[in-house]
């Protein structure tokens, strides 16, 4: 019997359409860099639970680190993982790598030799752990998306994009090992490169194409903070410290 067709209606919507950021976030994203690099000079680090915090404080957003990465950032029904990727031309890489976790057949289902097997049965199994991760997060949220910045190495450009944080069907996908011992999943539709996953450490890896739409900034680098003129402006006084 042929499935009946039901009028569905959309009742909760995201906090903004997908991959077009709130007002004034670029703005606001500048403005965080800009500290941190006024803070800590030439030095700065921005790494992936800091482009979470930042991230959630820019959209309103509650910050809660998980163990699966995929939720980290939550506000209503619609969750964000977030990644940091570098790159020197942030405002026009076509595609990034985004290291997606840990996915271990040896702990997921008990395999003891790796190295190797058949390519295709071990890629499905690969596959099978994210997608397992994936239900669960869609199960507690209606929205799950992927928010990634990819930063230059000096911090002065900067580019962010989202996407929709998806499963993978096993049978639209074929593998193989390259030369250096690592599996590589391919799309059947088009032959492109998507996965990589790694038996040492069992590092999982997504190839994304990065959207024309990206958020691209360039910032000026700021001054560095003087840092006796830091504590004199916030009224240091010794007695702030307690020996112990």
């Amino acid at each position: 019997m042929q499935s009946p067709k039901l009028r569905t209606v959309e009742k909760y919507q995201p906090p903004y359409p997908l991959n077009k950021f709130p007002e004034h976030f670029a703005v606001n994203l500048g403005r965080e860099v800009i500290y941190l690099l006024a803070s800590r000079g030439k030095d700065a680090r921005l790494e992936g639970q800091d482009w979470e915090e930042i991230f959630a404080r820019l959209i309103g957003a509650e910050w809660k680190p998980s163990n699966v990465g995929l939720d980290d950032v939550v506000l209503e029904q619609t969750a964000w993982g977030a990644k940091t990727v570098k790159n020197p031309k942030p405002s026009t890489v076509a595609k990034v790598r985004l290291i997606s976790g840990r996915n271990s057949p040896v702990y997921s289902f008990g395999d003891k030799e790796i190295s190797r097997c058949e390519p295709n049965e071990l890629g499905e199994k690969i596959l099978a752990i994210w997608n397992e991760r994936v239900a669960g997060v869609r199960k507690l949220y209606r929205h799950v998306r992927t928010v990634v910045l990819i930063k230059s190495n000096d911090l002065l450009e900067l580019a962010a994009f989202e996407f929709d944080t998806i499963m993978y069907p096993a049978d639209q996908y074929w593998w193989q090992w390259n030369e250096r011992n690592n599996l590589e999943g391919y799309a059947k539709a088009d032959e492109r490169h998507l996965f990589t996953w790694q038996p040492h450490g069992s590092q999982f890896t997504i190839i994304e194409n990065v959207p024309e739409e990206r958020l691209a900034v360039r910032i000026q680098e700021p001054p560095l903070l003087d840092r006796d003129e830091v504590l004199l402006s916030i009224k240091f006084d010794p007695s702030w410290i307690t020996i112990l």
